[in-house]
């Protein structure tokens, strides 16, 4: 057998593997006081026999996850109950989150393309959010169509602002709404999420707390596990940073993280992430050369924590300001994903380099970990005997081959992306070539 037909041999058994995933059911249990209270996930049907990934909460915060079993005729809440109760407490297993004074006026920015259907479901969560002071904005980011604009309009009037953003690319989008924000705090989400009655309280309340935090990020996990791609996410990770708030301070580095600032991918994502607005703002915003809709495929996000950080200011992680995100569906999906995201990853470090080059040296000496970490990070990960989607360490579906190699060519391509990214930004401002007559020469 040849390597390529042996190549593609591997590649379709990889597949087949994967269509025999089967789907979980996703599901929340508070476990305060006496009596526990067990809900499906947001958009999901009433919880029955099979397998279930659980949000277990306390006082209403999460507090951990877990995959469990319902045996047929059992009766769920019962089961999760008993399940859940070898989380322990909140304080007990995380330590503590950073006190919270009365959350600061915020701005909320949505970027959206034509999915009108995804975004009017996040934003009625949004307007459900329970802090006392904030706004929303929506960005249409490059529209083909009315949709959104008449969405907005049609159902949600003045509640929710509407700005049009022609340019395309997430970071340029981003830096919109951040033109257009009010608040002392801004705060980012995407149109595929649902979010948690306390998210925008939870991830904001912190900056009244600490007068050098700068960025704060939080918990995102999945709001259905109906396929194999969405399920085969969340097993090896997906979004979710676990259940330990943290901090991350530029004047007293973590000693487990020998990489720190740059594996911007462990303070959190794009999704469901907040600046304090005059922060975000003095580092000149997100590079509009990254982002999802550029050549740069992704990497905003992650290039607004380093810069961030690297001004001084800390970055709060907190596990209970959460999101419910919707993951992509299918097999080409998971294709596109490992690509972008290894793309973006270099991306984003090329753009850390070309606008903060004091920071090459620091990059230098972090390069040969650094590279040891993307072997790892790409890497083909089999399963570990874990079972719960969602936690780190425990996987319970093999992660294919080709997503790896995907992942790897990817990040072989991120810089060249940017810099082309860089240059059709340049070409779109230049003004326009004076016309010529038949000689060559100038006619204005």
């Amino acid at each position: 057998m040849s390597r390529r037909a042996g190549a593609r041999a591997r590649t379709q058994e990889e597949i087949r593997r994967f269509l025999a995933i089967g789907a979980v059911q996703v599901a929340e249990l508070d476990l305060t006081g006496d009596e526990a209270a067990l809900r499906p996930g947001p958009g999901s049907p009433p919880v029955t026999h099979g397998e279930v990934f659980l949000l277990v909460r306390r006082v209403g915060r999460p507090v951990g996850t877990l995959l469990a079993r319902v045996p047929e005729g059992a009766d769920p809440k019962a089961v999760l109950t008993e399940s859940a109760r070898s989380l322990g407490t909140a304080d007990d297993a995380h330590g503590r989150d950073l006190p919270a004074g009365a959350p600061p006026s915020s701005s909320v920015v949505v970027a959206t393309r034509e999915r009108a259907g995804q975004l009017a479901r996040a934003l009625d969560s949004l307007l459900a959010q329970d802090h006392p002071d904030f706004e929303i904005v929506v960005v249409d980011n490059a529209p083909v169509t009315d949709g959104t604009r008449e969405l907005v309009e049609r159902k949600y009037g003045e509640r929710v602002r509407y700005v049009c953003e022609p340019v395309p690319g997430l970071a340029v989008a981003h830096n919109t709404g951040l033109a257009a924000a009010r608040g002392e705090v801004i705060a980012f989400t995407d149109d595929d999420v649902v979010a948690d009655p306390r998210w925008l309280t939870e991830l904001t309340a912190p900056f009244s707390a600490d007068p050098r935090l700068g960025c704060a990020t939080g918990l995102i996990l999945p709001a259905r596990l109906r396929t194999p791609a969405q399920v085969l996410l969340e097993s090896h990770g997906g979004f979710a940073k676990g259940f330990a708030p943290t901090t991350y301070d530029p004047q007293d580095p973590p000693r487990d993280e020998p990489l720190f600032p740059f594996t911007a991918g462990r303070f959190g994502s794009g999704a469901n992430m907040a600046f304090r607005t005059d922060v975000l703002r003095g580092v000149g915003g997100f590079d509009p050369a990254t982002g999802a809709g550029t050549p740069a495929r992704g990497g905003d996000d992650l290039y607004g924590f380093v810069r961030v950080l690297a001004q001084g200011h800390r970055l709060h992680y907190t596990p209970h300001a959460l999101v419910w995100h919707h993951h992509r569906e299918t097999w080409a999906d998971l294709e596109t994903q490992a690509y972008g995201y290894g793309a973006g990853l270099t991306a984003y470090l090329t753009a850390v380099l070309v606008n903060r080059p004091a920071l090459l040296p620091a990059f230098l000496a972090r390069l040969p970990r650094g590279l040891s970490h993307a072997r790892a990070l790409t890497a083909v990960r089999e399963t570990d005997g874990g079972g719960t989607p969602g936690a780190h360490g425990t996987r319970t579906h093999p992660w294919p081959r080709r997503l790896s190699r995907l992942q790897r060519k990817g990040m072989a391509y991120g810089p060249v992306g940017y810099l082309r990214a860089r240059r059709a930004l340049r070409d779109a401002a230049a003004p326009p070539a004076a016309p010529r007559d038949a000689a060559g020469r100038g006619t204005r």
